[in-house]
């Protein structure tokens, strides 16, 4: 009994596993398969919390708009974090920033 519940979750985490990792391999190979919507070439993976940021008109080298872009396969739906930002984008709540480094971070070391 005990035997044969444990080869069966084995299968289950073993399928389940599957399933994660080819969920992946499509998401970073979306921009290469038919119908995907964008230039691959303008399409930058990040994986979290959205797959993909898309700068249109990157390759023109001007950039006219910015798209966070989610895939997804089968049935999945957005989690919590995807649709806040889905909510944060839509509200208008997005900005350009620039951070710059402390120069005693860059400088090099010596005597």
């Amino acid at each position: 009994m005990f035997a044969r519940r444990l080869k069966t979750e084995r299968a289950d985490a073993a399928a389940k596993s599957r399933s994660v990792v080819g969920g992946h391999f499509a998401e970073q190979l979306s921009p290469y398969l038919p119908g995907f919507p964008y230039k691959p070439t303008e399409a930058k993976f990040l994986g979290k919390p959205v797959d993909f940021i898309i700068f249109e008109g990157l390759d023109d080298k001007k950039v006219t708009g910015v798209v966070f872009l989610e895939v997804k396969s089968g049935g999945a739906g957005m989690n919590t974090n995807q649709r806040t930002l889905k909510y944060a984008v839509e509200a208008g709540n997005v900005r350009f920033d620039t951070y710059r480094v402390p120069t005693a971070v860059t400088k090099r070391g010596g005597g």
